[in-house]
């Protein structure tokens, strides 16, 4: 059943994500709970004693660090395909572009390999690595959105009389 939360918990998660990139947010500075969703994941991937193959340890060591890094990788590739401006107000905005799809779907892609791979090497794999795959690459998205926003934020402005 455990297996069965995962999964949905995932499905949920990168629908509401990959569907909310393509509306324009606002980009707070009040450090909002950003890192909320990735942790949650993390736990559910990481309560489970299960995570690598006890019989193929040193593959699964290597299988799951790879889906790690392209999640971080596919997480950055997301924030930099990803459009940033600012209004009149001097607030930051952030909007998914097409090509932030096409990460997405890339990523979708290296990961099914490594699972294809995992097959071959007869690695048992769960839905826990993609877990954290996605909560890796959700906190890279975030991190390099907010350096990029940094340097969109006026140091100084000039009080616009009323």
């Amino acid at each position: 059943m455990t297996g069965l939360l995962n999964i949905a918990v995932l499905v949920a998660v990168v629908a509401f994500v990959f569907a909310r990139q393509f509306t324009a947010q606002r980009v707070s500075s009040e450090g909002r709970m950003w890192w909320l969703i990735p942790v949650v994941l993390a736990f559910l991937a990481l309560r489970q004693p299960d995570l690598l193959d006890p019989v193929h340890r040193a593959a699964s060591v290597v299988l799951l660090a790879a889906t790690i890094l392209i999640g971080l990788a596919g997480g950055a590739a997301w924030a930099w395909t990803t459009r940033l401006w600012t209004d009149e107000q001097g607030a930051i905005w952030t909007k998914g572009t097409w090509a932030a799809a096409g990460v997405w779907l890339c990523a979708m892609a290296l990961r099914l390999g490594l699972m294809g791979v995992a097959a071959a090497l007869g690695v048992h794999q769960n839905s826990q690595s993609t877990l954290l795959s996605v909560a890796a690459m959700l906190l890279a998205r975030a991190g390099v959105t907010a350096w990029r926003a940094r340097g969109l934020q006026p140091t100084y402005r000039v009080p616009v009389a009323g």
